[in-house]
C-alpha cells in the first residue's frame, strides 16, 4: 500500500532495451517503488515476456512494447504507444546498446553500422522524441560506457559511438533550457552482464576484472542503484553530467 508520499513521486518510465542485463534489473527495481514501466525490447520476446512477469506477480504496473530503436518511426510508435497508455511519459532511460570488438583496422562495415544504428542513432531517435514529449520535470537518462576514459583496443567504434552520447547529453541538456527537463549519461565500467561477457576470454574478463582497485566487475545492482538516484527527485539539481559507476577503474 502506497502512502501519499510515495503516490507523488510515482513516474512513467520508459526504458529502452530492457529485456535482460542492466536494463531488466532496473525495470524490476523502479517497479518495485512503484513506477510505472514500459519495458521495450527488440529481439528477445519470451526474455522480455519473463520481466512483464516478474514485474506483475508482486504487483507492479508494466508493459511491453517491441521496437527497433535504431529506425525513427519505431520510436515513434514507442513513445505514441506509452503516452496513450499511461497519460503521459516522465522519464526515459537510454539502455539499449550492442558491442562489437574489433581493432579499427579490422572491422568490418556491417559491424560498424550496426553499433551506430542502435547505440548512437537509436539513442538520438528516442532523446529527440523525448525532448519533444516528456512532463515538466522530467529526465533523460543515458548510458554512456566508461571505456571512453580507458580506451582499449578493439573498442574503438563501441567507444565512439558512447563518446557521441556523452556530447549530446550535455548539448540537449542546455537546449532544453525552460522546460525543467533535465538529462544525465550514467557510465559503467566493465559489469558483468550478457552484453560484456560475451565474446571476451577469460584472461580478458580476470584483467579487467582486477583492474578496478575494488578488484571486481560491477554488478546490475551497483548500476541499478544509480540509475535510481538519476529517476529520484534527489537527482534534480543534476544536469548535464556524466556520472562514472566503474569502481575507480578510471
Amino acid at each position: 500500500m502506497h502512502t501519499v508520499n510515495q503516490i507523488q513521486y510515482e513516474k512513467v518510465i520508459l526504458i529502452t532495451g530492457a529485456s535482460r542485463g542492466i536494463g531488466a534489473f532496473t525495470a524490476r527495481l523502479l517497479a518495485q517503488q512503484g513506477h510505472k514501466i514500459i519495458i521495450n525490447y527488440a529481439n528477445n520476446d519470451q526474455e522480455a515476456q519473463n520481466i512483464l512477469n516478474d514485474i506483475q506477480a508482486f504487483g507492479g504496473t508494466v508493459s511491453l512494447f517491441k521496437a527497433d530503436i535504431s529506425h525513427s518511426s519505431e520510436v515513434t510508435a514507442l513513445f505514441d504507444y506509452a503516452i496513450q497508455t499511461y497519460g503521459r511519459l516522465d522519464i526515459l532511460i537510454n539502455n539499449a546498446g550492442i558491442m562489437k570488438l574489433a581493432k579499427i583496422e579490422q572491422v568490418d562495415d556491417e559491424s560498424i553500422d550496426q553499433i551506430l544504428a542502435i547505440n548512437l542513432k537509436g539513442s538520438l531517435y528516442t532523446m529527440r522524441e523525448a525532448a519533444k514529449r516528456l512532463e515538466k520535470g522530467g529526465k533523460i537518462i543515458n548510458l554512456s560506457s566508461s571505456v571512453i576514459g580507458m580506451k582499449l583496443e578493439g573498442y574503438g567504434i563501441y567507444t565512439a559511438s558512447k563518446a557521441a552520447i556523452e556530447a549530446l547529453t550535455a548539448i540537449l541538456a542546455k537546449e532544453l533550457r525552460g522546460k525543467n527537463i533535465t538529462v544525465n549519461a550514467i557510465a559503467p565500467g566493465p559489469t558483468a552482464t550478457e552484453l560484456f561477457l560475451e565474446g571476451k576470454s577469460a584472461e580478458l574478463i580476470a584483467n579487467l576484472t582486477k583492474a578496478s582497485p575494488l578488484e571486481r566487475l560491477g554488478t546490475v545492482e551497483d548500476i541499478a542503484a544509480v540509475l535510481d538516484f538519476a529517476v529520484n527527485e534527489a537527482s534534480n539539481w543534476v544536469n548535464a553530467q556524466v556520472l562514472r559507476v566503474n569502481g575507480g577503474i578510471i
